[in-house]
C-alpha cells in the first residue's frame, strides 16, 4: 500500500466510474485499475465490485475511506509546507465558514490574524454549515467557523465562541412593530421570510415554531440573509434572522427586532470553531485554532 494507491482510491470513491476518476487524476483508466488492484492485493480484501459500468463499494472500502483521506491529506499538507518553505516561507490556511460568521463575525479576526501572520495566505470558502462541516471531515479545509445548534458533531471538536440567537425582524411600519412581546396567536397567519432549508437558522426557526405551536402557513424562502433583510425593508413579512446579522439595520432604525416568544424557550445557536478531532501537525493551523479560541469570544462582536 502506498500513497499513490490511496490517492487513486479516494478519488474513485468520489466518482461513479473509473473513467471519471482517471480524468480527474490525469491518468488512464488502466492505470487507475492497476493501482486499485495492487491496493486490494496489499490489503487482502475486495474494495469494489463491478456492476454494469459502475463500481459498487464494499464495506471494506467504506471503512478504509476515512483513513485514506487522512493519509492523503497529511501527505499533501506536508508537500505543500515544504514547497512553501522552499519558495517564500508562505503557508496556505484553508478556512470554511457559514454565511453569518463569514459576513458578520470573521472579518476583523481574519484581518488581525493576517497582520500577526503575514506569511500565511488565507483561503475562505463560504457555504451552508452542513456543507462546511462535510468539507472539514473530508480534509478539504483545515478549520471551520460555523453557526451551529448546541449538539455534538461526530469526529469533530466544536468550541462555542459566542451566542448568536435568532430574533424576529420586521419593518418598523409592520402592524406588530409596536408590540414588545409577541404571542403565538399574533404570529399566526403572518408571512415569514426564512433562510433556505439545510441552514442552521432554518433548522432552529422550525424547532422554535414547533416548540410554541406555530405553523408557518405562508413562507418566502430566500437563500441569503442580505436578501431577506432587503426584502423586509419593502415587505410586511417577518424574518427569523441571527441577531448579529441585523445589528446595523436595527441601530439605524431601518428594521426592528424582537425576541422569539415562547416561555421556557432558550437559544441553542452559537458561532463555533470546528476542527477535526485528531492531532494538528501544521504549526500555522494550530496557531489559527489557538488565536480564535483565545480571541473569538472577546472580539468586537462580543456582548
Amino acid at each position: 500500500m502506498n500513497v499513490q494507491q490511496l490517492k487513486v482510491f479516494v478519488e474513485v470513491m468520489r466518482r461513479e466510474t473509473l473513467q471519471e476518476a482517471a480524468d480527474q487524476l490525469g491518468l488512464t483508466q488502466p492505470t487507475v485499475s492497476f493501482h486499485l488492484r495492487k491496493l486490494e492485493e496489499s490489503l487482502g480484501t475486495q474494495l469494489f465490485r463491478k456492476q454494469s459500468r459502475k463500481l459498487i463499494r464494499t464495506e471494506a472500502a467504506e471503512e478504509l475511506l476515512p483513513y485514506a483521506r487522512r493519509v492523503v491529506s497529511l501527505m499533501e499538507e506536508a508537500a505543500e509546507r515544504m514547497h512553501a518553505r522552499a519558495k517564500h516561507g508562505h503557508n496556505k490556511l484553508k478556512l470554511g465558514a457559514s454565511y453569518t460568521p463569514a459576513t458578520y463575525f470573521l472579518p476583523p479576526f481574519l484581518a488581525d490574524y493576517k497582520h500577526e501572520h503575514p506569511a500565511t495566505d488565507l483561503l475562505l470558502t463560504v457555504k451552508k454549515a452542513d456543507t462546511v462541516l462535510s468539507l472539514l471531515r473530508h480534509h478539504e479545509i483545515d478549520v471551520a467557523i460555523v453557526s451551529l445548534p448546541d449538539e455534538p458533531e461526530k469526529g469533530l471538536q466544536i468550541v462555542p465562541l459566542i451566542e448568536d440567537e435568532l430574533q424576529l425582524v420586521m419593518n418598523p411600519r409592520h402592524p406588530l412593530a409596536s408590540v414588545e412581546t409577541l404571542s403565538t396567536d399574533q404570529l399566526e397567519g403572518e408571512i415569514f421570510l426564512l433562510h433556505e432549508q439545510g441552514s442552521t437558522s432554518r433548522q432552529l426557526a422550525e424547532e422554535w415554531a414547533a416548540y410554541i405551536g406555530l405553523q408557518f402557513h405562508s413562507v418566502m424562502e430566500l437563500g441569503a440573509i442580505e436578501t431577506i433583510k432587503e426584502t423586509l425593508k419593502f415587505n410586511s413579512g417577518i424574518g427569523v434572522l441571527p441577531l448579529r446579522s441585523v445589528l446595523k439595520e436595527t441601530a439605524a432604525g431601518e428594521l426592528i427586532r424582537r425576541p422569539l416568544p415562547g416561555e421556557g424557550y432558550s437559544n441553542r445557536r452559537h458561532i463555533c470553531l470546528a476542527y477535526r478531532d485528531e492531532p494538528i501537525y501544521a504549526a500555522h493551523i494550530r496557531s489559527f485554532v489557538d488565536f480564535i479560541r483565545i480571541s473569538g469570544g472577546q472580539g468586537p462582536w462580543a456582548e
